[in-house]
């Protein structure tokens, strides 16, 4: 059995608290990496404008409700090289 990796990134201020971190961002990260597919990197409009000018190209995969995230969220994969 061959591992796929999934990556799902939002950025955000974080919580610590007793030394764990935790709060809404962690969240929404979680959320966003459980809509992943196998070897997808997808990320939340945030990240997607934060990296504006990398070079990175991104693909729409809609809009979506993030269970216990208040909104509706852009989704974005980050698209594959053509080499």
């Amino acid at each position: 059995m061959q591992t796929v990796p999934i990556l799902g990134a939002h950025i955000e201020e974080c919580e610590l608290v007793d030394g764990k971190i935790g709060g809404i961002a962690v969240h929404i990260g979680a959320r966003v990496a459980a809509l992943a597919q196998p070897g997808e990197v997808l990320v939340s409009t945030t990240v997607r404008d934060l990296v504006a000018g990398s070079g990175l190209q991104f693909e729409e995969r809609g809009v979506h409700s993030l269970k216990g995230v208040p909104g509706t969220w852009p989704l974005y994969a980050v698209a594959r090289s053509k080499r």
